[in-house]
């Protein structure tokens, strides 16, 4: 079987990472695409595990040389998904998962269209984003209100999408995700269709 792509896109506060950490640890056949970013670590995030940080003359240099999928710039930072990994996940038969802004979004359709499925994940309302960003404690009142802005711009592409979760209760938004992915290892892309008919013509 081939591989799949699924991105989730949503705004910062949104339960995206809490939810795709659940269908990590549920499934195996998973690649999570780790992005590299120029922002400094956050307390309690690790090298290699949240991001690759890097430093924007190492990224820039990615950039000129082609090694991304996709990359942008968001709130000053640079932040971009390294090609090589996903390429060999994908011959793998691995279902890849990204977790990137509308604007990476655009540029992966521009190269894997046929293999991906994606998914915007949001609060019901600004209200309530701005109240888990401001519960979470880790921007000050500036960036919050960044963060809100960027938020209302990405929600005007949500009609890109082909699923959308409103993520209001965590279990029922998991269970909406998990049978999103459970789903992708039936997409006619997953498998050699020639194969297939070939299978029925021996008969």
């Amino acid at each position: 079987m081939s591989g799949q792509i699924l991105i989730i896109s949503g705004p910062s506060g949104s339960g995206k990472s809490t939810l795709l950490s659940r269908l990590i640890s549920e499934f195996d056949n998973i690649y999570f695409s780790i992005s590299s970013t120029t922002r400094e670590p956050r307390d309690g995030e690790q090298n290699g595990v949240n991001y690759h940080f890097i430093n924007v003359d190492e990224f820039q240099k990615g950039i000129d040389e082609g090694k991304f999928l996709e990359w942008a710039n968001v709130h000053k930072n640079y932040y971009g998904t390294s090609l090589e990994p996903v390429e060999k996940a994908l011959k793998d038969g691995k279902i890849v998962i990204f977790d990137i802004d509308v604007q990476g979004y655009h540029l992966a359709m521009k190269k894997y269209s046929h293999i991906i499925t994606s998914v915007f994940v949001t609060t019901k309302d600004r209200h309530e984003l701005k109240k888990r960003l401001t519960k979470r404690g880790s921007d000050d009142a500036q960036t919050i209100e960044n963060r809100l802005f960027n938020a209302a711009t990405e929600i005007a592409y949500i009609s890109e999408y082909d699923y959308l979760i409103i993520n209001d209760d965590l279990d029922s938004s998991y269970e909406r995700l998990k049978s999103i992915f459970i789903s992708l290892s039936s997409k006619t892309q997953s498998f050699n269709l020639n194969d297939v008919i070939e299978s029925w013509s021996e008969c």
